[in-house]
């Protein structure tokens, strides 16, 4: 699965975990030039580049891909991760992983959005 992280999900951690996994993987925090992107422009980013985006912004992030669904417009998948702090890593990456096994996928992500949580994993 192609996959963006946002800014505030660990590349380094949670990204190799999921590129070992087979997964090809691109992670804001390590792109110095993206630094500070806005949340619509982080969304048409993976939307552009047919990513699911993967991130810890439940509060925005979900209304934004609702007005595009409103809009017409399309995303290749939201994974909200949530009820994790941003140190779990080896949770969160479980979390994300089972997620993509039960979809796994791209067309099963498009325009989807769901919660990666504890359960999840």
């Amino acid at each position: 699965m192609r996959l963006l992280l946002d800014a505030h999900v660990s590349g380094r951690r949670i990204g190799s975990a999921l590129a070992e996994a087979g997964h090809d993987v691109r992670a804001l925090d390590q792109e110095p030039a993206l630094e500070g992107i806005g949340d619509e422009q982080v969304l048409a980013l993976a939307a552009d580049e047919e990513r699911v985006l993967v991130t810890f912004d439940v509060a925005d992030l979900p209304a934004i891909a609702g007005e595009w669904a409103q809009a017409g417009r399309h995303h290749a998948g939201l994974l909200l991760v949530h009820g994790f702090t941003h140190r779990q890593f080896g949770s969160v990456a479980r979390a994300v992983l089972a997620e993509l096994e039960r979809r796994p996928a791209a067309e099963d992500w498009r325009n989807l959005t769901l919660i990666a949580s504890r359960a999840s994993a």
